[in-house]
Parts: C-alpha cells; structure tokens; sequence
C-alpha cells in the first residue's frame, strides 16, 4: 500500500466523488460499510462496483469492517458518539485478521469508504486508523467537493408559471 485516504459519499454526486478518487490516483476503493446498499443513486455495491471498473478502480467490499447493526442503533438511539467509538473499536480487535489481510494485499493508493462526509463521525476513523498502524501509513481523509447546485424554483400548483 503506497498511501491510505478515507472518504464519504454523503451529499455528493457519483461524478464528483469518482473524480475526487481518480484525481488522488486511487487504485482501490474499499467499502466499509457493513450493508452496501445506498438510497443515493450510484452507490450501491454493483453500481458502485460497475462505475469504479469503468473508471480503472478495483471494488472491495469489507462487511466485516462495517460497524454492526447493535452499534449504529445505539448510537442512533441515544446519539453518543464517545460510546459509539468505544462499542466499534471493541468490535474492531476482533477483526485484526480482516485489517491485516488488506495491508498486505491491496497495493497502490487504497481509500476507505463509507457515508459520513466528516470522518470524525464515521466508524471508518478508526477503520484508517488501525490499518494506517498495520502499514505504517497516515491516513489522508478526503471530502468530495460538490458541483454547481441547480435550483429549481418550486411553483405550488394554484400558483401560475413565474414570468419570463
């Protein structure tokens, strides 16, 4: 591994965010997420997948990295954060196997991905974190910058068309 990045895709378009990871010359995106489905157009494991290899980016999934279902409810419950990353670090030990499997076998510049644009917030922090340690790398955590916004004026329905 030459260089280990993180990034979330939360708010941003595929376009952007493939940009983001070809411009960083990532040779391998690997999802962290522990179900790798998405309501977010493009980033469900085969779309995701179809449009890396399109792009020359090998997939990897790692639902073994992803945090589990009992966890993120938790959080979701009571929104502590603190407890979150005591809860997903304590899970994480027991998958050293898993994090030293992809420090020795994923080659290039690797980027873990998941949903949070903040990385603070994401369990992938400590993901990088561990496998940073393991390959003797820190972590770069990227944000995906957005295109231009189009807005669309909203017309309510007993309102006519605004003039032109």
């Amino acid at each position: 591994m030459n260089q280990l990045f993180t990034i979330g895709y939360e708010g941003a378009a595929l376009e952007d965010f493939l940009g983001r990871l070809v411009r960083h010359r990532i040779q391998v995106l690997v999802d962290v997420r522990e179900l790798a489905g998405s309501r977010r157009p493009g980033f469900s494991k085969s779309a995701l997948s179809a449009a890396l290899s399109a792009a020359g980016i090998e997939y990897r999934h790692e639902r073994a990295l992803g945090s589990p279902r009992d966890i993120r409810h938790k959080l979701r419950a009571d929104g502590n954060l603190q407890a979150f990353f005591r809860s997903f670090d304590a899970y994480l030990r027991t998958q050293t196997n898993v994090l030293e499997q992809l420090a020795e076998t994923c080659m290039g510049n690797v980027a873990l991905m998941c949903f949070e644009r903040d990385y603070t917030t994401c369990h992938r922090f400590s993901v990088a974190r561990e496998l940073g340690r393991l390959a003797d790398l820190v972590p770069v955590h990227m944000t995906v910058e957005h295109g231009p916004v189009r807005q669309t004026p909203r017309v309510h329905p007993r309102q006519g068309l605004p003039a032109a």
